[in-house]
Order: C-alpha cells, then structure tokens, then sequence
C-alpha cells in the first residue's frame, strides 16, 4: 500500500530554536531517510516553500477567484509529505517518528 505522511508545523519555527535543536532535528530527520531510502520505502519527499507564496484558487459560478496566501485559520500549515509503499502501521511509526510529530501534527493517508 502507499501511504501520504503530511508533515504540518509553523512557519519560522526552525528559525527560532537554538543551533544544537536544529542540529538534531536535521539529525533525526536524516537518519529517518536514509533508513526508509534504505529499505526501499521511501518513493518520494519534499518540503514546501513558505505559505506566503501559496495561492488559493477557487471557482464559483464559472468564477476563477486566486488569493494569496493558504487560506486557512490556524497557525500550523502543511509543510511537506513523505510518500511511503510501507503498510498503514509502519506508515504511523514513521509519522511518530518525525521530529514534527513532538510539537506540531503528521496526517497518514491511503494514497488510492
């Protein structure tokens, strides 16, 4: 099965922690790749570029409406994915695993 790891976390919170925490969030974020790369899990990652460079697009009534910006009302926006072929439970193991998982969320979701 495939499965879509959400990565969710506030933006400029790396920026605020000390050089020793983004040491070892870097850390742990790369020994969990390469382990997944490793067995053959890993398909593919990617972070995402700062939510102020989001658009928005909706259309209503034939309308096309862009709006800067992602628009949702919380502080925690969606950063990046991890797309595993791993079952459902190695697929939550690995969002529990994720440094982003201690302070923020991780979605696990079926890819069909």
């Amino acid at each position: 099965m495939k499965y879509m790891v959400l990565i969710y976390n506030r933006p400029g919170f790396v920026e605020e922690l000390s050089e020793a925490e983004r040491s070892e969030l870097f850390g742990d974020v790369d020994a969990l790749l390469k382990e997944l790369t490793d067995s053959g899990e890993l398909l593919s990652t990617h972070a995402l570029a700062d939510p102020a460079t989001t658009r928005t697009v909706r259309v209503r009534d034939g309308v096309q409406a862009v709006t800067d910006g992602p628009f949702i009302e919380a502080k925690e926006q969606f950063a990046g994915y991890l797309l595993l072929e791993a079952s459902l439970e190695r697929a939550i193991d690995v969002a529990a695993r994720w440094p982003d998982a201690k302070k923020f969320a991780m979605e696990v979701r079926e890819v069909l």
